[in-house]
């Protein structure tokens, strides 16, 4: 086959350079950014409530929620910004194939048919509903109370109904595509199911071979006790060690992690601790660094002496929920559970503690690499986790169409959880009441999660050829390289390319689950004390 086209290319002169550009251009720019200023103060409001908000402001919060959805929606769907649009896909200087303005305005143009489509009383019923659902999920999950939530999940689905079909069913497509496609755009719910559906059962026969025929490794370190404050500052010590800019961000404690990068400068990201298994606080924190190191890594560029900036643009996005989760997952387990990153890492956590001192790299590597069906998917292990994501993406897809009622949820999940995973689910706390995301009407979102495990490891055995001594490297500290090369192919490039073709153009190959087989076979069977299979 051809080798895909290098990721930068004799157009891209404009970055950085006071190059004039078309006063159509300029505004259009500037249009976009005055709105996701206003995006990006909705953000803030969603990050305290999610943080520090006192719970009697909810009520309010939801006004005010709403609020700002409804000027953002007016100003990425006002009359000028299509003629604009317009405008400037009529220049030919700016249309030039390959440039990165021509990139620019053709992803402006597919946000502004999509926002265009959704009235405003829409948007800001969901942002006002989204808002209560999320409090009467906090509380439900809390008490353990499904029947409590299950009228906001209802309100939810309906919402979400709504918006899939004023954005439209794509031809042969189902509903769920239409929202599919907002967090990974051109995709389909039945490629995605046919990606799953062979995934399913290798994991599941992968999960069981190395339980019944290797070594289970000892989970003794990770039952080490250490204290939630000294836990804080291991936290910070990685992240300042990974190249997480702290000047342009900060670390804060929340029920279900997230990272948001609201603005330039201003990249924040939460965890949550328990004294015992200090690993899942430490690889939340790692996972919603790979996704901040990302959101730093993007061109947010304000306004130059040509007038433009790429804050506010595609160019200054991530490219879809796939790709950014690739960021995340592969810090958390391609780093975080390499036995070079733990020999790292053991003296760093010994300077605040001793809980593991008679630990070795070796010991914390096997710990790390287990694999046990499990009922939490934040804290699931790499070979099980895709399972949980699976059970997520057949229960909303069939919400959606209709075919699962909200008071039948808990009683599918704990099926299927029985199912695949093979593990009985004692409450809905700990099953369907788990993830948050069905509280905002995040339906769609769950499948990126396995799509981006399966970007990680195809990027990976293309980094670990252009870095042969990258895991080396780690024992030493040395994650500088990894990051640069993330910089130069993947977070330079904001939207400019489409994921699909983004993983042709770095890899040479389209996405494929092969490459995360082979990682699994090279990282839980040794630790299991097998020989990998088929690499």
């Amino acid at each position: 086959m051809r080798p895909p086209a290098p990721l930068s290319s004799a157009a891209d002169t404009t970055r950085g350079s006071a190059v004039s550009h078309p006063r159509c251009y300029v505004e259009l720019c500037t249009h976009l950014r005055d709105a996701a200023t206003l995006g990006s103060v909705g953000s803030l409001l969603g990050w305290d409530q999610e943080t520090y908000m006192p719970p009697a402001a909810a009520p309010f919060r939801a006004e005010q929620a709403a609020a700002i959805a409804t000027l953002v929606h007016e100003r990425q769907t006002s009359p000028r910004l299509g003629e604009l649009i317009a405008e400037c896909e009529a220049d030919e200087s700016l249309m030039a194939e390959g440039s990165e303005t021509a990139a620019n305005i053709r992803e402006i143009r597919r946000d502004y048919d999509l926002a265009t489509k959704l009235p405003g009383d829409l948007v800001a019923e969901l942002a006002r509903t989204g808002s209560q659902a999320q409090e009467a999920w906090k509380s439900a999950r809390e008490s353990n109370d499904f029947p409590a939530f299950a009228p906001w999940l209802e309100k939810m689905i309906a919402l979400t109904r709504r918006k899939a079909d004023c954005c439209g069913t794509p031809e042969g497509g189902e509903r769920y595509d239409a929202l599919l496609n907002e967090y990974e755009p051109g995709a389909r719910a039945a490629d995605i199911a046919e990606v799953f559906r062979p995934l399913r059962e290798r994991l599941r026969e992968f999960v069981r071979d190395v339980r019944e025929n290797g070594e289970e490794p000892s989970d003794a370190p990770l039952k080490a006790k250490i204290k939630t404050g000294k836990q804080h500052k291991i936290g910070l010590a990685v992240l300042e060690a990974i190249g997480f800019d702290l000047k342009a961000g900060r670390l804060d404690v929340t029920t279900h992690p997230f990272c948001s990068g609201f603005a330039p400068g201003d990249t924040r990201l939460t965890t949550r601790y328990r004294e015992q298994h200090f690993t899942d606080a430490l690889y939340s924190t790692m996972h919603e660094a790979g996704h901040g190191l990302y959101e730093q890594g993007l061109p947010k560029t304000l306004p130059d002496e040509s007038g433009v900036g790429l804050f506010g643009t595609p160019l200054a996005e991530s490219i879809s929920l796939g790709i950014h989760e690739s960021q995340s997952r592969m810090w958390e387990n391609f780093v975080g559970r390499s036995k070079s990153f733990w020999k790292w890492a053991l003296p760093r956590i010994a300077e605040h503690t001793d809980a593991l001192a008679d630990c070795k790299a070796k010991d914390m590597f096997r710990a790390v690499n287990r694999v046990e069906p499990s009922l939490i998917r934040v804290e699931a292990d790499e070979g099980t986790y895709n399972l949980h994501v699976m059970v997520r993406f057949e229960i909303e897809r069939a919400l959606l169409r209709g075919d699962l009622e909200v008071k039948d949820v808990p009683g599918v999940w704990n099926e299927m959880y029985r199912e695949d995973l093979g593990v009985d689910v004692p409450d809905d706390k700990r099953g369907c009441l788990q993830d948050v995301h069905w509280s905002f009407g995040l339906v769609g979102y769950f499948p990126t999660y396995t799509l981006g495990n399966l970007y990680a490891a195809q990027f990976w055995e293309q980094i670990v050829q252009d870095i042969p001594d990258l895991e080396a490297g780690f024992a030493e500290g040395q994650f500088k390289p990894l990051l640069d090369w993330l910089r130069e192919k993947i977070h330079r490039h904001g939207r400019r390319y489409r994921a699909a073709e983004l993983c042709e153009r770095i890899t040479g190959k389209p996405l494929s689950p092969d490459p995360l087989m082979r990682h699994l076979e090279r990282r839980v069977r040794p630790a299991y004390g097998l020989e990998p299979v088929g690499v």
